[in-house]
């Protein structure tokens, strides 16, 4: 049984990394990106307090972080073809995890944004800058350090997550691991296989959020 769980292994290993390589770390990053652009506009504009914009902001927050991102899946790639819209299994992914990331991380930089001392902003305009000078210039580049940890962890989170895109139809890791169980019948190996995989990944992103923390820790220093 030993030689056989190992040749398995090994057989099965390059099978499963394959598409964690080709789809799960693009499905990422493109996810990932597209969410850190949605969250800094989205809370640039509720650092502004613009009244509607930020209640439609607010109602789009309360209903992604309110209901299960599988839910949220299920509506896109199986709920809306019934009103005329169809999408591929790999952009149904990106934009639900898109959308999904960008309410969670638009909280983790308005509350950086909040944490800037306000006399920042006015310095800004003391010196004849504009609003969005200032934000870009001065306010998003102190807050974005602050964020930079919690933003690395919703990256690692989100790793994890696009596990849930298999439902879809997405062939990433979880599916074709999926796949060679129903053709193997070997279930614990292969799980254990593709939760190794999964937690090398993060650990690399651990790694890097680790020297990411101490390059911005000793550019502050240098600063101050």
């Amino acid at each position: 049984m030993s030689s056989r769980w190992l040749t398995l292994f090994i057989e099965s290993f390059p099978k499963i990394l394959i598409p964690g390589l080709t789809v799960t770390i693009p499905l990422t990053v493109a996810a990932f990106s597209i969410s850190l652009i949605i969250a800094v506009l989205t809370a640039m504009a509720q650092y502004a307090r613009i009244p509607v914009l930020t209640q439609i902001i607010r109602f789009y927050i309360w209903i992604f972080r309110g209901t299960p991102l599988l839910v949220q899946l299920f509506v896109v790639f199986y709920g809306l073809p019934r009103v005329g819209i169809l999408l591929d299994p790999f952009p149904a992914a990106v934009i639900v995890f898109s959308l999904n990331e960008g309410a969670y991380s638009s909280e983790i930089v308005r509350a950086a944004l909040e944490s800037v001392p306000i006399g920042q902003m006015e310095a800004g305009y003391c010196v004849g800058m504009t609003y969005m000078q200032t934000m870009r210039r001065i306010i998003l580049p102190q807050a974005m350090r602050t964020a930079f940890p919690s933003l690395s962890n919703s990256l690692i989170a989100m790793v994890k997550n696009t596990s849930l895109a298999a439902n879809i139809t997405v062939t990433e890791m979880l599916m074709t691991t999926q796949r060679i169980v129903a053709r193997t019948y070997e279930p614990l190996l292969l799980y254990l296989e593709v939760g190794l995989i999964y937690l090398i990944f993060s650990t690399i992103l651990t790694f890097l959020q680790s020297w990411g923390e101490k390059k911005l820790g000793a550019y502050m220093q240098k600063e101050a």
